[in-house]
């Protein structure tokens, strides 16, 4: 059966955003004037990454859209030549991201690409550890040079120095080379970021498909267990707040956290007392790197870090005292998780009755066990600490903007200029300043902002449906199948899905994918936003379109785990197995055919969800 959905270019403009186009690139847009590229369209995939973009994109925050467009491409096409995978296409429907990857089938072709993968892809194999110990130098040079800059007004004149020392060049050039530089370096991070991503997806991809050939019906969990990761530094935040919710224990300061409800005042108070000191010390000596988490996925701008608001760390220590008091253990083991991942995998070994089989699972095994924790670990490095520094040095460009009178509120209207179009401003303010005249942005981007803040608020009024186009008949590209977990498969689950009311007795059973194995029964929490965390209630089972390291704060308290979005090696499943929550991923529209309060089962192991009562 071919699974089919709404075809991309009949897709409806919500009423009152009509020219919205003008907000994102052109090549983002689906054709209508391109015959031969709107029939491509029309006959690719395409899914809504609700993954990374749930809400819709600010123009200037698809930066990091275009960067992973880019990089992942041409690392699978171009860099390593996946044999049967080229890139991810990108196309923007009524201000939200939807991907297709664009996979080869000519036998040919593919054969022609292998040789070039055996060698480049296993060159990185082998020189795994020394090749990612220079990536970790290498994104530390780059987070360092950004921490650096810093943007301030141009001057009424140029100091002195600058004649006399014969520098030559003037601060209108230096602001304009320092805003394309921190594009650049942006960029380039994410150039960094797919450097080893790609490897690591491909590996997990390869030892799915040779743990298939070897035992056809093993379980989804039990090949997700074999070559699970142990510990991941997205989870060293986390850690850091339960240290320090410890310490306060220990130093008889906890009481503060009861007393003052912000960090300024348990900062202030803290700073009173030898023991308050202390603790503040080692405050500090946690904040760098480790409060640069973002307090969502670190895509979009509104995500702030731990270290731009201070209250959310602090609210989650507070959290974290008052559960430790009450005897809960924080502190998570991983010597069960390990036991039980190797434990599994004896086990199907000795299963294996031929040699050829038998080395072909130890060494698959071992790629993937060696390669998988660059596929957590990579997100706190750009995601959070990265995007966390380069999000508020672009506030800081979007003051001298505002005192410019180019933007009325310079940290909250620079989003709606897209990159090229900040550069554009740039070069105004400069050459009006280098002239001495009035510069025309003031009477051009206030107006235009207004219009794009009612076009984007409209946005938030549309639910993207989860898929645009037809299915192909096989998904090879490996990003697809592991993070967003599409197949073929999948996609029927959704095409199902999309038919499908809340009010539907046949909504009652939704089909995901296995994330992390285990059974759990609850009332549903359905959120929209990290900002409501605080409604989640104990034994509750989390109801999201994806979480992130983020959202650990909640797993204490949760049962399980649905997402709309996801694959076995999604962040959500990673994260949920390393706190042994049972969860489902990839039910395509989870988050609209659950409601709060209705008592739900999950099952881990199937990938089932089954409501088995409406709260009406």
């Amino acid at each position: 059966m071919n699974v089919t959905f709404i075809d991309p270019h009949e897709v409806p403009t919500i009423p009152g955003t009509e020219g919205w186009e003008r907000l994102y690139p052109y090549h983002y847009l689906f054709s209508r004037q391109d015959p031969k590229r709107a029939a491509f369209e029309s006959n690719q995939i395409w899914f809504y990454d609700s993954l990374h973009y749930p809400d819709p994109h600010h123009p200037f925050d698809l930066i990091w859209d275009e960067a992973w467009f880019l990089a992942l491409s041409q690392y699978n096409t171009r860099h390593y030549l996946m044999p049967s995978s080229l890139g991810i296409d990108h196309r923007i429907v009524n201000g939200y991201v939807y991907v297709s990857p664009v996979c080869l089938s000519d036998p040919e072709k593919i054969q022609s690409r292998v040789p070039y993968f055996v060698e480049r892809a296993g060159y990185y194999y082998e020189n795994w550890d020394r090749l990612y110990e220079n990536w970790r130098k290498k994104i530390a040079q780059v987070i360092e040079e950004l921490e650096g800059m810093n943007f301030t007004d141009l001057p009424e004149m140029e100091d002195v120095s600058v004649i006399k020392n014969g520098i030559g060049k003037g601060s209108g050039f230096d602001l304009l080379k320092k805003y394309d530089d921190i594009i650049n370096l942006g960029l380039l991070c994410w150039q960094y970021h797919f450097e080893f991503l790609t490897l690591a997806y491909a590996a997990q991809v390869s030892f799915v498909k040779t743990v298939d050939q070897i035992f056809p019906k093993i379980p989804i969990p039990a090949l997700i267990k074999m070559s699970a990761s142990i510990e991941s530094i997205v989870c060293r935040p986390e850690k850091e707040l339960v240290k320090l919710a410890n310490l306060a224990i220990d130093l008889a300061i906890d009481e503060v956290f009861v007393r003052f409800k912000n960090a300024a005042d348990v900062i202030s108070e803290m700073g009173k007392s030898q023991a308050g000191q202390t603790w503040l010390k080692e405050l500090e000596q946690s904040r760098y790197p480790w409060f640069y988490i973002s307090s969502n996925t670190g895509w979009h701008h509104t995500h702030l870090s731990w270290n731009d608001n201070l209250d959310i760390p602090f609210e989650i220590i507070g959290a974290n005292i008052k559960s430790i008091k009450s005897g809960k253990k924080l502190e998570r083991s991983t010597n069960l998780i390990e036991q039980e991942r190797d434990s599994i995998a004896n086990e199907y070994r000795k299963l294996i009755r031929n040699e050829k089989d038998r080395v072909a699972f130890d060494q698959s095994l071992a790629l993937a066990r060696m390669v998988l924790p660059y596929s957590e670990d990579h997100t706190f490095y750009v995601e959070h600490w990265f995007h966390s520094i380069f999000w508020r040095k672009i506030r800081e460009l979007g003051k001298v903007l505002e005192r410019a009178g180019f933007l009325e509120n310079g940290e909250q209207d620079i989003w709606f200029l897209k990159r090229d179009e900040v550069k554009q401003a740039l070069w105004d303010y400069t050459t009006a300043w280098a002239t001495g005249v009035s510069p025309r942005g003031p009477t051009y981007w206030p107006a235009e902002v207004a219009w794009r803040k009612e076009i984007h608020e409209k946005f938030r009024t549309w639910t993207p449906p989860p898929a645009l186009g037809k299915a192909p008949e096989t998904i090879t590209e490996p990003f697809t199948i592991v993070l967003w977990g599409v197949t073929k498969e999948g996609l029927k689950n959704w095409s199902e899905a999309d038919k499908k009311r809340a009010d539907d007795v046949s909504s009652n059973v939704i089909q995901g994918m296995p994330g992390a194995s285990g059974i759990a029964e609850g009332r549903a929490r359905v959120l929209k936003s990290i900002d409501d965390l605080a409604d989640i209630n104990e034994g509750e089972i989390l109801v999201v379109a994806t979480t992130t390291a983020s959202w650990v704060q909640a797993f204490f308290k949760i049962a399980g785990v649905v997402t709309d979005i996801g694959g076995p090696m999604s962040h959500a499943a990673v994260i949920c197995r390393e706190y042994g929550l049972p969860t489902v991923v990839g039910t395509g529209k989870g988050t609209q055919l659950i409601k709060t309060n209705d008592l739900i089962r999950i099952n881990g192991n199937t990938g089932q969800v089954t409501i088995l009562e409406r709260n009406n």
